[in-house]
């Protein structure tokens, strides 16, 4: 299951299923010098690469050692490692979710003479595709479908592979009925990961648009219809950062199929993360009725302590 980059305002994430249940992650481990002993002042600066925006440090503790909790697991994240007078170290990961342990122990080294001297810290390569990427997803948000274009144009161009790059470019296309290059962009998205539901939705509307209803309908018979299908749009919205709108598609689902556990564990994170912490508390607690022995379990249990 491909991961792909955030947009706040359109959602582009690759989910399958109940991929996304369960997707929390926990990185922990040491930030230590040449000599093995802990780093003074040490930082992770954490920064999603696809999925959602996220960027935030964690400090790390004086024998250090650090614990990082990330509630999205699933898609990729750049950690960078720095201290004053060191040089920072800089790596892009994807952890194990599910509990799974994920540890990692980072030696920093002593940055260069030069470095030292004019105190330059060391600068990460920026990753021109993401930035265009993103200057495409602010675009977007303001209403400047033009700008947005330009910038996801030029994201595929220097990343072809960017599934949300051509996924942003048909959703965009179809908003201003350019028909034609959304469904030439959806197609280019299947073709990279055939699971993106959203862009069967783009090509229903566009083939529709056009009147080629046989195009259409193999289009809308890849949509879902019942509850699964219902949750794999919401969680999709959520990998997208759009809890708000993925929460009356849980609730849908839920109607579709009140002992659809899934659903209730999903909404019941939604509402942790909104600070709703009477609901938050009914939906976990409905989960666990429903499936105590389920592979959320733990963590659904985990996060009641949080909203008690």
């Amino acid at each position: 299951m491909r991961r792909t980059l955030a947009l706040a305002l359109l959602a582009f994430m690759a989910m399958a299923s109940n991929a996304f249940a369960g997707a929390e992650a926990r990185i922990t481990g040491k930030v230590l010098d040449g000599a093995k002993q802990p780093v003074k002042d040490a930082k992770i600066n954490v920064v999603a690469l696809s999925g959602r925006t996220f960027k935030q440090d964690f400090p790390v503790k004086a024998d250090g050692s650090y614990a990082i909790f990330l509630l999205d697991g699933t898609i990729k994240y750049k950690f960078t490692y720095s201290a004053p007078g060191y040089q920072p170290y800089i790596e892009d990961m994807k952890l194990k979710i599910n509990g799974e342990k994920n540890e990692k122990d980072v030696v920093l080294n002593t940055g260069s003479a030069a470095a030292a001297q004019n105190n330059e810290p060391a600068v990460a390569k920026v990753d021109t595709s993401v930035a265009a990427f993103n200057e495409g997803a602010a675009l977007a948000n303001t209403g400047d479908n033009a700008g947005a274009i330009k910038k996801f144009t030029q994201a595929v161009t220097e990343k072809p592979e960017l599934v949300a790059g051509w996924e942003a470019l048909s959703k965009i296309y179809l908003r201003t009925k350019d028909y034609k290059n959304a469904i030439d962009t959806a197609n280019k998205a299947l073709a990279l990961a055939d699971d993106e539901i959203e862009m069967y939705q783009v090509l229903f509307e566009a083939y529709t648009a056009t009147g080629d209803k046989e195009k259409a309908a193999a289009a809308k018979a890849k949509l879902p219809a019942n509850a699964p299908g219902l949750f794999n749009d919401a969680a999709k919205l959520i990998n997208a950062g759009k809890d708000g709108q993925a929460e009356p598609l849980l609730k849908q689902a839920i109607s579709a199929d009140a002992s659809f556990a899934p659903a209730y564990y999903e909404l019941g994170m939604i509402y942790v993360r909104s600070g709703k912490s009477a609901d938050a508390k009914a939906n976990l607690n409905k989960y666990l009725e429903l499936d105590p022995n389920g592979k959320d379990a733990a963590t659904a249990k985990e996060m009641l302590k949080y909203v008690q």
